[in-house]
């Protein structure tokens, strides 16, 4: 991105941040630098997430950029939740060029756990109750993102990685690559060895996929 637009967008971050308080994550990603695994290039109240600068995207920035950019939509007021379990309110807003090409992601995570916790206080008094919907965690790094898009891949197939056939795993490889899976570095090789099968084979899925495709 250029040196204008991180200016913009870094003071952007700060005054909300400021404007909000120390339970309002902002972060801005670089995504024209192609360096998928260190996108971050400013946050503010990282402790929200326990992310710094030089960390790497969420699953719904890496499932962004694996489909089209025209295609794809700004994300608001959605429910996420991190590692230690506190819930967000957050917010994926794309930074585009002339083109309309993503160049860059505009990010603010709230931390609305007290608030749900005095809600759900609330709630008990007057006798309602509260479905919990399902919510996407944030990830730390691309390490631990990968871990969580593998299992969330197996797990959608019902079954361990020993028992399936040749359908469940190619299943889970398309599952993985619609969620930009392969963008990140050295994927490939954790991958085979979860799934029991050679890099060889897993070109071969992969090709297969993208033939589906084209169809």
């Amino acid at each position: 991105m250029k040196k204008r637009l991180v200016d913009l967008y870094t003071r952007l971050a700060k005054g909300v941040a400021a404007q909000f308080g120390p339970n309002c994550e902002v972060v801005i990603h670089d995504i024209q630098s192609k360096d998928y695994e260190h996108s971050i290039i400013a946050i503010e109240n990282g402790h929200v997430t326990g992310r710094h600068v030089g960390d790497g995207p969420s699953h719904i920035v890496l499932e962004a950029l694996q489909h089209s950019t025209e295609q794809q939509e700004d994300r608001l007021a959605y429910l996420t939740k991190t590692k230690d379990g506190k819930i967000l309110k957050s917010s994926t807003i794309y930074i585009r060029d002339d083109d309309d090409r993503i160049i860059g992601v505009f990010a603010i995570n709230f931390d609305i756990t007290l608030m749900l916790s005095m809600e759900d206080q609330f709630k008990a008094f007057t006798g309602t109750s509260q479905e919990v919907a399902e919510k996407d965690t944030v990830s730390v790094n691309v390490a631990e993102l990968l871990d969580e898009l593998i299992e969330q891949s197996v797990h959608s197939i019902g079954k361990p990685a020993a028992l399936m056939n040749k359908d469940d795993k190619v299943q889970v490889v398309r599952l993985l690559n619609d969620a930009g899976a392969f963008l990140i570095t050295k994927s490939g090789p954790k991958i085979c060895q979860y799934l029991g099968i050679s890099k060889y084979t897993l070109y071969s899925y992969l090709d297969e996929i993208k033939a589906g495709q084209k169809l």
